[in-house]
């Protein structure tokens, strides 16, 4: 068996810089409709930026968290949500719902494969590191939503959310297996599990369950 190779500490670092700052768009967005102050601002933005790379750390018994050991990443969120407080509403008139899901259906893309990664470099087996993917790319949104007295949107809706993920992780660890670099393998896939996020949105496809009479 094809050892699999541990993509660059950096470029993962970009990934999740990224991630954390869509992640922290929806809490600001998330925030405003429900009118809190800048502490619920914060807070929200916080918990979408961080819970899903957060659980994966306990998870995989991984300490310090990473927001803990990149205190930096926690200082953007708080000058982010001191400069967005004021501005929210101006900036939720910009800002039409395509954009959100497009910026959502991008964090999703990055936690996920960012989620894979560091599983591998945990050394954990190919399916944990699939679920680790998944869980880091929707868990931030199920505890937003949480927090915001709501049903998380990927419980309820039926849309197939956490399931681009999934296959987007498995796209990921299959690409390990060729000759493609690291680099292409974590675009391709963050880029995958966006475009078929946009796709399910766009044509609103659902998973329906048929309940037996």
């Amino acid at each position: 068996m094809k050892h699999l190779p541990i993509p660059h500490v950096s470029l993962i670092a970009i990934i999740e810089v990224v991630a954390i700052l869509v992640g922290a768009l929806s809490g600001f967005v998330e925030a405003r409709r429900k009118r809190m102050d800048i502490v619920g601002v914060f807070t929200v933005a916080f918990i979408a930026a961080f819970g899903g790379g957060t659980l994966r750390d306990i998870l995989l018994d991984k300490r310090p968290l990473f927001w803990v050991q990149h205190q930096e990443y926690a200082i953007l969120i708080f000058v982010l949500a001191l400069l967005a407080t004021p501005l929210m509403k101006t900036v939720r008139q910009i800002i039409s719902e395509r954009v959100i899901v497009v910026a959502d259906a991008i964090g999703l893309g990055l936690f996920a494969v960012a989620g894979v990664a560091q599983a591998q470099t945990a050394h954990m087996p190919i399916f944990i590191a699939s679920m680790m993917g998944v869980i880091t790319g929707i868990f931030g949104g199920v505890l937003r939503d949480i927090v915001c007295n709501e049903v998380p949107m990927v419980f309820r809706d039926g849309k197939p959310y956490a399931i681009c993920a999934f296959f987007g992780a498995w796209l990921y660890i299959g690409l390990q297996y060729t000759d493609v670099s690291d680099d292409f393998a974590l675009w391709t896939s963050a880029a995958f599990i966006t475009i078929l996020r946009l796709v399910t949105w766009k044509f609103d496809l659902h998973i329906h369950y048929h309940k037996n009479p």
